[in-house]
């Protein structure tokens, strides 16, 4: 299993202990989340947020539990909490002597005078439920423990501030169940073993420092519900178990759980079949953080098509706050399923959206709460092609794309006839797409009214999808020896022929949109052109000269270590760091700032165009360190476009961390699934 690990010169600031943030998953969309520090500096962070109605209904129930060791006569913080007045209290990783992702699950290992106490956190897969594990490792004399539940129950994009709650907390067998309020949802807190006394406690002012950056409000109070003791001696362990659900015997006894965990894990891993570095089989780990199960609660109507295949996959865009995005699980899938070996997964995931496709349109977005899913994308819907494609090229599975086929048919329908939001065909070949106040590409940033890059017309990614969708689908017309209701070929060779309008030769790159409403080609050197040299059926892989022109100037102007510029420095709206209010981080999202994800892309157009196995490498090295800056083991959304190139946004997301398994896979030789290879 792989360790990745951290030193102490990682936390040797208050900034860089309370930056560096872990997060445990369980499948369902819920999660147990914190910093190295023990602090919580999010809203988004808890000992317990549960996937109530997965994968949303995200609820925090536990903050954290605050925890002390007394050893010897001192009394040792092994968290800590800031306060409304700045106030660091207590310094638990002043204790700290390593901090590690063991089996996927956060370590840290306390030296405490002569003792070292080693704690962990894991969730049971499919479980609303998380242990919290301490482990007596050595020393001579017994170890007292208190802990202290800080429970909660809120949205998880808001805070709490103390209220009238009286709970009710009922003795059950190894623990409590403790009711916040009349219908709150119940929490269970195991603790085989230990006592616990009730002295119920607001806590006050908790400050949640990154979102004082974000210009969000910052300060919570949680309820104390009183402490857990227990006393070790040396070798003997304690744990705790916070659910949002009764118990079952699966998830009881924590050791069992941990070991099926480790199953679990070792499963994927094999299943990945990978020789690779630590931090490529951490990130294995990583992407299974991002597959969860989407219950039939949560879905709205199935429209024109329907598929009984059993509990519906999807994928969370990213941690914490997004939900599953039609885009992300769509540029997500290849990395996430067919690079990890689990093609069931990627089947899953290929059917629960054609369930959901609505006037040729994959959903942009299932909103947090269950109501129909949001259809403003243009980019989707192509982006669907794309994996049904490197699916069954991957896997041989003539036979889902036998059950797809109407669906795919029905979509190129739509776009020709025109569908939502101005996009159709025109009769040029090319996609034009775009109504005022609507965002539709991966570019969608928008603060109120403000559309920041609307880029209505004709975009350059967009073009490039529509044409390898075109090609994919003649090649499985081809390959099923299906009658096709278009003459795909003709289509594509007619969009690629009118793609040369896209060529800006004073500038020896892509137009980023043509045609404009302004009647003009905007020029601003963008990254979404790599895609017309990365896709498999690239618009220009027959242009050898021009598909290394556009390499050579992304590289030059847009590649940062960690991911590639959304606009490059010399643009007068470039914005080279990320943060601020709301306005200030959307006016930079797409204006400068790095994004992991298009790695990807870039690596595999470099080598198509220039075949260096060795440079593509030395392309991805950088992401093994950057891993331990932020969402440790994982890889973030964003990064500040200048350097030092710090990461932000979300801390572990799912297409940085699906592309980069999936050109370190291409980049390292080529590898099977089934009996085809990739």
């Amino acid at each position: 299993m792989p360790t990745f690990s951290l030193s102490p010169v990682e936390w040797r600031t208050d900034a860089e202990a309370l930056r560096r943030e872990w997060l445990v998953t369980n499948g369902l969309g819920g999660w147990a989340s914190g910093t190295v520090a023990g602090a919580n500096t999010r809203r988004y962070h808890g000992a317990l947020v549960a996937a109530l109605h997965p994968p949303v209904g995200r609820t925090v129930l536990v903050n954290k539990l605050d925890d002390w060791a007394t050893v010897g006569g001192m009394r040792y913080g092994l968290t800590s909490n800031e306060f409304a007045d700045g106030t660091i209290d207590p310094r638990g990783w002043e204790h700290l002597q390593r901090f590690e992702l063991a089996d996927g699950a956060p370590h840290w290992h306390f030296r405490l005078g002569e003792a070292d106490l080693q704690k962990a956190v894991f969730m049971p897969h499919g479980h609303n439920a998380a242990w919290t594990v301490y482990e007596y490792t050595s020393g001579t004399v017994p170890l007292a423990l208190e802990i202290a539940p800080l429970l909660n129950h809120r949205d998880f994009h808001g805070e709490t501030r103390a209220s009238d709650w009286h709970p009710a907390i009922e003795a059950v067998d190894g623990g409590v169940k403790v009711t916040l309020f009349p219908n709150a949802h119940p929490i269970w807190i195991l603790f085989p073993g230990g006592a616990f006394n009730t002295s119920p406690a607001w806590i006050n002012g908790i400050r949640h420092r990154v979102e004082t950056e974000r210009g969000q409000p910052d300060l919570e109070d949680a309820l104390k519900i009183g402490a857990i003791t227990a006393t070790l001696s040396p070798g003997e362990a304690f744990a705790i178990l916070v659910s949002a659900e009764r118990p079952t015997e699966e998830v009881h006894h924590w050791r069992a759980a941990r070991e099926a965990v480790g199953r679990r894990h070792g499963d994927l891993l094999r299943a990945a079949s990978l020789d690779a570095p630590g931090w490529v089989q951490q990130l294995v780990l990583a992407a299974d953080q991002f597959v969860v199960l989407r219950t039939e609660a949560n879905l709205p109507a199935a429209t024109e098509w329907r598929a009984n295949d059993g509990p519906e996959r999807t994928v969370i865009a990213g941690y914490h706050w997004f939900s599953d995005w039609g885009r992300d699980t769509m540029i997500a899938l290849p990395g996430l399923t067919l690079s990890t070996g689990r093609p069931e997964v990627a089947t899953s995931l290929l059917r629960t959206f054609a369930r959901h496709v609505s006037r040729g349109m994959l959903p942009n977005r299932f909103p947090d709460s269950g109501e129909q899913p949001e259809y403003n994308t243009v980019d989707a819907t192509l982006w669907y092609f794309h994996a049904v494609d490197r699916y069954v090229a991957a896997t041989g599975d003539e036979a889902l794309g036998r059950e797809l086929w109407p669906v795919l048919e029905d979509i190129v329908g739509w776009h020709l006839r025109g569908t939502r939001y101005g996009i159709r065909c025109e009769a040029d070949g090319l996609i034009a797409a775009g109504v005022p106040g609507v965002q539709l590409t991966w570019m969608d940033a928008k603060v109120d009214d403000w559309v920041v890059t609307p880029r209505v017309g004709k975009p350059v990614e967009i073009n490039a999808l529509w044409i390898n969708a075109l090609r994919a689908m003649e090649a499985l017309a081809r390959q099923l020896g299906v009658r096709a209701a278009h003459d795909y070929g003709a289509r594509a060779a007619r969009a690629a022929a009118s793609f040369d309008r896209f060529w800006f030769a004073e500038g020896g790159y892509l137009f980023d949109v043509i045609d404009t409403p302004e009647g003009g080609d905007d020029s601003s050197l963008r990254p979404n052109q790599l895609l017309a040299v990365s896709l498999p059926y690239a618009p220009l892989a027959a242009t050898e000269a021009r598909a290394r022109a556009v390499v050579d100037v992304c590289r030059r102007a847009l590649l940062t270590p960690y991911g590639v510029r959304s606009l490059a420095p010399d643009h007068p709206g470039f914005v080279a760091t990320y943060g601020g209010d709301r306005y200030r981080r959307d006016g930079a999202y797409h204006q400068g700032t790095a994004w992991g994800w298009l790695i990807g892309p870039f690596v595999e157009a470099h080598f198509k165009v220039y075949g260096d196995r060795a440079q593509a490498a030395a392309f991805l090295q950088p992401l093994a360190e950057v891993m331990t800056q932020f969402g440790v083991g994982s890889l973030a959304e964003i990064y500040d476009a200048t350097a030092p190139f710090k990461p932000e946004g979300c801390m572990a997301q799912a297409w940085s961390v699906a592309e980069a398994l999936r050109v370190w896979r291409m980049v390292n030789g080529k590898w099977k699934m089934t009996n085809v290879e990739c």
